[in-house]
């Protein structure tokens, strides 16, 4: 029986070339990650030595073998009737006696005489999972299977998947011979996830490479709606460092769609005894697994990498029954984790246009091209080379064509389903889960498919122009200051930390507020008095949160961590929002709480908007989390500035409030930084720094009130320039205020992001820190290192 089955817990890494990699892994978190509190169900494999005779006993090694080396995969008509073949070639022939004598043996040992014991059966190829190849969803998997002849079956299915079109086409475009690569079949106790939930997790961000934090989607039932990409899975990112401290790690939480889930049907059969069915509009709005569960899927994820030794690709399950988290898989990521962090390369549009669907983004690349609808497998042939391919849902079928694409675009899928990992494999951009790309794109239309702008992806209409850029940053020169990034979106934070920086000079909070929220805080507050249509937009909005406040509260904290856990342990300063009355009134339920102002650029913004009676509660949800962050995650690093502060009196008061609400300056380490950018606050410098730990300059702000100039207006945009002596006098009397008490003096404007001299004469001032806008750090960086040299 040795030679044919081996049990799971016999089993570990060592046996890839006998059970195939799943199977061996599985075998290795059994035997060496049981008492760490991995949870893996049991089960029993065959042995590639089974199979191998299994083809030999029926004749078929050579038949097949000759007829796959006289195959064109590229043409895909020949390759699905070859792969039809050889696939029914294998499900004729019978077990050799001696494979089917295992089988009963290891599934009576198994079930402990409980014949209808649910199983899953899947595959496992001998040359999968190997940290340099990714063979992800090459072959089946048949859940819920019942009664020994079913398992019988399915195992054959397995086998016969060997066979399958993709995996076919894949092993010959990644140089495997066919004949090496043999299939072992896993028969493992199903997790009751079809009454839980499920997922996949990543121990690494897939779509920037940032690797301290866990990535995990989950939605309800069995994890095969995830994993193909049927369903918008809820999606968490868990901070590693903190984890392992014990505090609390949730990066950020956003609320999927999971529109259906898979569950049991029937007492199972030949094929997978599963049925997808919807998911109650209820359960829609909530998140499948509470913070508990993520923290604790994060941690199982440590134990599983830190034994690997490298960055892994997991698949989970939550059982309904028990409540407990098993680990169904794991395997090596083979994407991010082989590309080199030497190398910058950025994808940056020259233009915009109307944007034509919205989903998720795989990758941070551009394609343009065609449209492409294809509905289903048969017309697969339709796709040319540099078509945008749009479907529905795209799965590893799919695979023999996704090559020639320029872009991809489904309505369904996650960033963790196979669709999503082939095409980060094969390097090309795509959207997943824009809800009704195929209806909105029509076909033979020219598109451009941006995934290079955060997590949302956009399809554009018409071919837009792009650049696509390149930069070493091995040996970035010496500069005499700090290179800093103004970074507003969360989303690009992962991206944006790999560029040689100092921290961040500049997160603005209402970038967050704006897109995280969306909701004006007077009307989260005050939601019972809203209109009937605004608290119904609000309350769907608010999903999976506990109270309309804490959705307010968490989104903040979650916007504020992610940056400051990207950037860790550098300096990540924080701006208070800075919304004008105008832009307020502009969020949801935001009109009825905003005065109606002549010019808001110079009304009702900043320090006094916070000390005023009418937004002292808001201003307190924003101190709340910035506290949260700093006290309970403990990211630190995150700083406080204080913008559009007036007055010397306005300085005191808002000091004096901050304290107030846990945000006390020393406290913990924390400074709190002025932004200078009202020519009184460079002329009163010494008195406004007796409240602060430092200024950092406004230049657009600066510039407009200096030289009494709307910067919004078309007519005198000409003369609005960081560098006119005016302003330059009041930058230099600032950078010397704060030399002379020595604070922090740093920049955050746009000008030195626009003007490489005013960075360089700002260098010459003896300015501590320069904040660019992400994509000029490098050119910016190299033209001072020019001059200092």
């Amino acid at each position: 029986m040795q030679n044919y089955v081996l049990r799971l817990d016999q089993a570990g890494m060592d046996d890839v070339e006998k059970v195939g990699g799943k199977n061996a892994s599985l075998g290795e978190m059994i035997s060496q990650l049981s008492e760490a509190g991995v949870k893996v169900p049991g089960g029993f494999a065959t042995t590639a030595e089974a199979f191998r005779e299994f083809l030999e006993h029926g004749g078929l090694k050579e038949k097949i073998d000759t007829t796959l080396s006289q195959l064109d995969v590229d043409d895909v008509n020949a390759l699905a009737e070859t792969g039809k073949m050889v696939r029914q070639w294998i499900m004729d022939a019978e077990f050799q006696p001696a494979l089917d004598q295992s089988i009963e043996t290891a599934f009576a040992e198994m079930t402990g005489g409980n014949e209808q014991l649910a199983v899953a059966v899947r595959s496992s190829a001998t040359a999968e999972d190997l940290p340099d190849a990714s063979f992800a969803g090459q072959q089946e998997t048949f859940l819920n299977i019942r009664g020994l002849s079913n398992v019988k079956q399915a195992i054959k299915e397995v086998f016969a998947s060997l066979y399958n079109d993709r995996a076919i086409s894949y092993r010959v475009h990644h140089n495997f011979e066919h004949s090496e690569v043999a299939l072992s079949a896993g028969v493992q106790r199903m997790v009751r996830s079809e009454t839980g939930s499920s997922g996949v997790m990543f121990t690494m961000d897939t779509e920037s490479g940032f690797n301290h934090v866990v990535f995990i989607t989950a939605a309800y039932g069995l994890g095969e709606t995830v994993v193909q990409g049927a369903v918008n899975p809820d999606e968490f990112y868990v901070y590693k460092p903190t984890l392992k401290q014990g505090v609390p790690a949730i990066l950020r939480r956003t609320l999927g769609s999971k529109a259906i889930k898979m569950v049991y049907a029937g007492e199972g059969s030949t094929a997978s005894a599963v049925e997808t069915v919807n998911v109650d509009a209820k359960d829609r709005q909530r998140f499948c697994i509470n913070d508990e569960d993520v923290q604790e899927l994060a941690n199982i994820a440590l134990i599983i990498e830190q034994h690997y030794g490298r960055p892994m690709d997991i698949e989970w399950a939550k059982d309904g029954d028990d409540g407990q988290l098993y680990i169904v898989q794991a395997r090596p990521e083979t994407v991010r984790s082989r590309e080199s962090g030497n190398v910058i390369e950025r994808y940056l549009l020259k233009e915009t246009g109307n944007v034509l669907v919205e989903g998720r983004s795989i990758g941070h690349r551009i394609g343009s091209g065609p449209v492409r609808l294809v509905s289903d497998l048969s017309q697969m042939d339709q796709v040319k080379p540099g078509d945008v391919l749009v479907t529905d849902m795209t799965d590893p079928d799919w695979e023999p064509v996704m090559k020639r694409a320029a872009a991809i675009v489904t309505n369904r899928g996650g960033r963790t389903c196979h669709a999503a990992i082939i095409a980060r494999e094969l390097g090309i951009p795509a959207i997943v889960g824009c809800g009704d790309a195929t209806e909105r794109l029509q076909d033979g239309q020219l598109v451009t498919v941006s995934c290079a702008e955060g997590d949302t992806g956009r399809a554009y209409d018409g071919q837009l122009e792009f650049e696509h850029q390149t930069n070493s940053v091995e040996s970035m020169p010496n500069l005499p200051f700090d290179v800093m990034m103004n970074v507003g979106n969360p989303d690009r934070a992962f991206d944006f930390q790999a560029l040689p920086n100092a921290g961040v000079g500049l997160a603005r909070l209402e970038f967050i507020i704006n897109r995280m929220i969306g909701i004006h805080p007077k009307a989260l507050l005050n939601l019972n008095d809203q209109p009937a249509d605004v608290r119904q937009v609000i309350e769907r909005r608010i999903g999976g949160y506990d109270s309309p406040v804490d959705f307010y509260v968490e989104k903040l904290v979650e916007g504020i961590s992610t940056l400051a856990a990207a950037f860790y342990p550098k300096k990540v300063i924080v701006r208070m929002s800075d919304f004008k009355s105008n832009e307020y009134g502009h969020l949801i339920g935001g009109d009825q709480y905003e005065p109606g102002e002549e010019n808001p650029m110079l009304g009702f913004r900043g320090a006094a908007r916070y000390i005023s009676d009418d937004f002292r509660d808001c201003f307190e949800l924003e101190c709340r989390a910035l506290k949260k962050v700093r006290d309970e995650m403990r990211l630190t690093n995150v700083e406080v500035m204080v913008p559009f502060v007036r007055t010397v009196g306005e300085a005191k008061q808002v000091v004096e409030m901050l304290s107030d609400n846990g945000l006390k300056r020393g406290e913990n380490g924390l400074r709190i930084i002025m932004m200078c950018e009202i020519p009184s606050n460079a002329l009163l410098a010494d008195e406004f720094l007796q409240y602060f730990d430092g200024f950092s300059i406004g230049s657009n702000d600066l510039t407009q009130l200096t030289l009494g100039l709307d910067r919004d207006s078309g007519i005198i945009a000409h003369l609005f320039d960081e560098r006119n002596e005016a302003v330059k006098k009041l930058l230099a009397m600032a950078i010397k205020a704060c030399r002379d008490q020595g604070k922090y003096i740093g920049i955050c404007g746009q000008g030195p992001s626009d003007h490489p001299d005013l960075a360089k004469w700002l260098m010459e001032q003896g300015i501590s820190s320069v904040s660019l806008n992400p994509d000029s750090v490098l050119d910016t960086w190299f033209f001072l290192a020019n001059d200092v040299q």
